[in-house]
């Protein structure tokens, strides 16, 4: 079942238009995201869930409760939703504990105490509970932030980019302690940030957004594997594009051999396309009579991210084992091994 649906939204600013023909549905427990570049619309949709900004076309739908339409709009505060911000906004003249409880006044003193307690100690920071904020670390004012979001109970969360300030190691943490208790307390999170890094690795379902437009909704799998646009395949992952001819409708030859598919290309036999080759299509061969001149290298720890300039003058790349440590210049035995088809319209380039 769905908590909430947003059904063909439209937002301005003024006369401009923000975000357009949006839709998409979060099922109730689930950690979704909208993910996409600066200024795509993503804060703006938010927003407009949270009640913060109005819509001019379109529904949104709470828990089966029409809350957002263009004559309709439930205050923020009816809504039964939180958030958490970048930053982590709390009040500095509060300790830890009041901060918390802050949006739970209203309770019985005794049953306040408890769910704060609860929380504090869910979080990690029962033992800094009389503490200020500018006493605790930035990982450490972000579950602050968490446990006042979730003080009230509300059926939704949004999270507009929360674990952007923080340092790689804290965030990766941070961000998986947050997904389990939202797991744990069948919470429904709507996140949204600009790192696929971060929507790939928590969330059920990604949403790509470009231009206000919602490109496509899916697993992390499928907008990496079997990506709908030209956009989502070149914002996703790494990769390049290499010319190649559509032999039928699932194989097409490229400079490194043809690719077969299970997945059919909509096309004509013979047609010039544009192939997406991931890092992972380009596996290392001894034996194979392929060659290709590496020109950049970035260890990655496990592993070396290789730039490879092949035969044709084309540049793919590849990820070795680090223990394969070339150099700048070096010749090495590659061999495509790609089991899907991802490929557009070829795009002319410039000379």
């Amino acid at each position: 079942m769905n908590l909430l649906e947003v059904k063909s939204i439209e937002c301005q600013y003024d006369t401009r238009v923000a975000v357009t023909e949006l839709s998409f549905a979060a099922s109730r427990g689930s950690f979704t995201c909208l993910l996409g570049p600066s200024g795509c619309g993503k804060t703006t949709v938010l927003r407009a869930i949270a009640g913060f900004h109005p819509l001019t076309a379109g529904e949104i739908w709470i828990d089966g409760r029409l809350v957002s339409k263009p004559s309709v709009s439930v205050a923020p505060e009816k809504r039964r939703v939180g958030m958490v911000f970048q930053e982590s906004a709390l009040f500095p003249h509060l300790t830890v504990y009041d901060n918390v409880g802050f949006g739970i006044k209203k309770l019985e003193p005794e049953q306040r105490k408890q769910n704060i307690q609860r929380l504090l100690q869910r979080i990690g920071l029962a033992d800094m509970a009389q503490r200020y904020p500018h006493e605790l670390s930035g990982g450490q004012q972000q579950r602050v932030a968490l446990a006042r979001a979730l003080a009230p109970n509300p059926d939704l969360i949004l999270m507009d980019e929360p674990f952007s300030n923080l340092d790689i190691e804290t965030r990766e943490r941070l961000g998986y302690e947050v997904r389990d208790i939202f797991k744990e307390q069948g919470t429904t999170c709507v996140l949204v940030t600009h790192d696929q890094n971060d929507a790939f690795a928590l969330c059920d379902r990604v949403g790509v957004m470009r231009e206000g437009r919602l490109l496509q909704w899916d697993t992390p799998y499928r907008l990496y594997h079997e990506p709908c646009t030209r956009f989502v395949a070149d914002f996703i992952g790494e990769g390049v594009f290499l010319p190649g001819r559509l032999l039928d409708s699932r194989a097409v030859e490229t400079g490194l051999g043809v690719i077969r598919s299970e997945r059919s290309y909509n096309g004509d036999v013979g047609d010039i396309l544009d192939v997406l080759i991931r890092p992972d299509d380009i596996i290392f061969d001894q034996d194979s009579d392929l060659t290709a001149t590496i020109v950049r290298k970035a260890f990655k720890g496990p592993e070396i991210l290789y730039t490879l300039r092949v035969d044709d003058g084309n540049q793919v790349l590849s990820l070795f084992p680090s223990h394969a440590d070339y150099q700048l210049g070096e010749s090495v035995s590659i061999r495509l091994q790609a089991d899907h088809l991802v490929a557009f319209p070829r795009v002319d380039r410039a000379p």
